[in-house]
């Protein structure tokens, strides 16, 4: 009769001898919502009246623009701007409707050094990513000018993309993509303003042309507004050649299915 191994299995000892510090942690540290900040069972989520709040952008939607329908039109339709318009990118997906619950937890990751926010919100942009995030070759943040870095201290499009990166196991590429010069905030400016404001902000650092060259990219954001700074980020990226490039934030603003 062969011997019996009584050990415990090594992760389940780690989390026997981590418990205590976690319930200390949760003593101290109260687990709450993460929008509005009121108690809850377990960190990293929302209380319901938060959670009831949350748009999500689902299907039925326009496969390049990601805009919901209010209606099911079959597969592969395209709304009217994606048709009149057509993007530089290939294609954009959000997870949520900027309102509500979803800004307050954009606003806590973007102005309130909430970076504690990023997992969850990553796992649900992976979530959205339509299986995009796992076709892709690489992950790119766009990225903030150094010296609003200083002052920011980090950049939240590159926090979401590296969890991203952790939960997916892609590549990530936080310094191939620069901005090259200082734009004013795009809050309050029309979209005409925020194309102006943008246009040549972005560049490709060099030595890194091999990071985008023929490779399908996901393009990541916190926000997509009016698409004035991905426009002019996705068009640095295809003119270095990137063969497909998905624009995927967290948040979209909108107002009602189309």
């Amino acid at each position: 009769m062969g011997l019996i191994n009584f050990e415990r299995p090594r992760a389940v000892r780690w989390t026997h001898f981590l418990r205590p510090f976690s319930v200390l942690a949760d003593l101290l540290y109260p687990p709450a919502c993460a929008a509005c900040g009121v108690m809850t069972a377990d960190h990293r989520g929302l209380c319901p009246k938060c959670w009831s709040g949350v748009r999500f952008i689902e299907r039925p939607y326009c496969e390049v623009l990601g805009l919901p329908f209010s209606h099911d039109l079959g597969s592969g339709i395209l709304c009217a701007e994606a048709i009149a318009n057509p993007p530089v990118f290939d294609r954009l997906r959000s997870v949520a409707t900027h309102d509500h619950a979803v800004r307050d937890l954009v606003h806590g990751l973007k102005y309130r050094d909430r970076t504690d926010l990023a997992p969850m919100m990553a796992g649900w942009m992976l979530r959205a990513s339509d299986g995009m995030v796992e076709a892709c070759d690489a992950l790119v943040p766009v990225p903030l000018h150094r010296g609003r870095m200083l002052s920011r201290k980090f950049n939240q499009a590159a926090e979401l993309a590296r969890h991203i990166a952790y939960l997916s196991g892609k590549p990530l590429f936080p310094a191939t993509l620069l901005r090259v010069k200082r734009t004013t905030q795009q809050v309050g400016l029309g979209a005409k303003a925020r194309e102006d404001n943008v246009r040549g902000a972005f560049g490709i650092a060099k030595g890194r042309e091999n990071d985008v060259f023929g490779k399908r990219i996901v393009l990541v954001d916190d926000v997509y507004t009016t698409g004035a700074t991905v426009g002019a980020a996705c068009r640095v990226l295809r003119k270095a050649g990137a063969a497909d490039i998905t624009v995927l934030t967290f948040a979209r603003a909108l107002s009602e299915p189309i």
